[in-house]
């Protein structure tokens, strides 16, 4: 097979992003933290260059998601709590294998108008991210409740009414008008094409930076869907849906390369330690 990347969406990953997947995928459940000269080595086969790194860096823990120490290696950065309760939570959406169980019961949320924009637009993705969507202006709706969303209202200091609750009507309905189900099939078939091309570039003895790369953009891409799919039960979902096609595949290949990805991690992780 070529060796050559095929040129899609999945090539692509900005710094801050990347070091949340490496975090979360890897440094997570090794010491949680790493040297500043590791980081901008992990990062260079996904072509980010240093400088970028350090800007990212330093914009994460201006908000709070990582936090300086220093390290035998030299300075470097670890997980402070809050990231380490997105990133915990992201793992077990991620890695969830399939449709989780569902009670037919909603979780429903009810927040007070949010008049200052930014402040808004931060509350409408992260409750996006945590599996929500709207039914009106202040109040969203998930399958199940999100153990993150206590921290995320502390943290924009809201009040919220939170309870579970059967709703009025046919859920399959409830469905389709709050979440875009057209729009994420679509969304799983584009993937499923990239993931493809993206794995089937790697030769047979393709280098460990290169499995790094490629299993990075990977999992980047497939943590994208957590901010479209809450992970809905398969009883309210279409026939054929094409997140499980998806999802076996992403399984099925972030495990396989996972060995010679951890293996660079290690590697250099370890570089200046004696």
């Amino acid at each position: 097979m070529s060796g050559t990347l095929a040129p899609t969406k999945l090539a692509y990953v900005n710094a801050r992003s990347a070091l949340f997947d490496l975090y979360g995928d890897h440094l997570r459940i090794r010491s949680g933290h790493a040297s500043v000269a590791a980081l901008v080595r992990l990062l260079a086969p996904l072509d980010i260059a240093a400088p970028a790194v350090r800007t990212a860096i330093s914009r994460m823990v201006r908000q709070d998601w990582l936090r300086p120490v220093r390290l035998p290696q030299g300075p470097g950065y670890a997980l402070t709590p809050k990231c380490l309760r997105r990133l915990d939570e992201t793992a077990v959406r991620v890695y969830r294998g399939g449709g989780a169980s569902w009670s037919g019961r909603w979780h429903v949320l009810v927040v007070p108008p949010v008049r200052d924009r930014p402040r808004r637009e931060r509350l409408r993705a992260d409750l996006a991210f945590l599996g929500y969507a709207p039914l009106a202006e202040t109040t969203w709706i998930g399958p199940r409740p999100s153990p993150e969303l206590p921290a995320l209202l502390d943290d924009l200091e809201l009040a919220a009414d939170r309870f579970e609750a059967t709703l009025d009507g046919d859920p399959r309905e409830l469905v389709g008008r709050a979440w875009d189900l057209d729009g994420i099939a679509r969304a799983y078939e584009e993937w499923m094409e990239q993931a493809v091309d993206l794995v089937g570039a790697l030769d047979d003895d393709a280098p460990d930076d290169r499995i790094f790369a490629a299993r990075s953009r990977l999992v980047h891409g497939w943590r994208n869907f957590l901010f479209r799919d809450p992970g809905l039960p398969a009883e309210l979902l279409p026939a054929a849906w094409p997140g499980e096609k998806a999802r076996a595949y992403f399984e099925q290949e972030a495990a396989r390369l996972l060995p010679a990805a951890a293996a660079f991690v290690t590697r250099n992780l370890d570089k200046g330690v004696h």
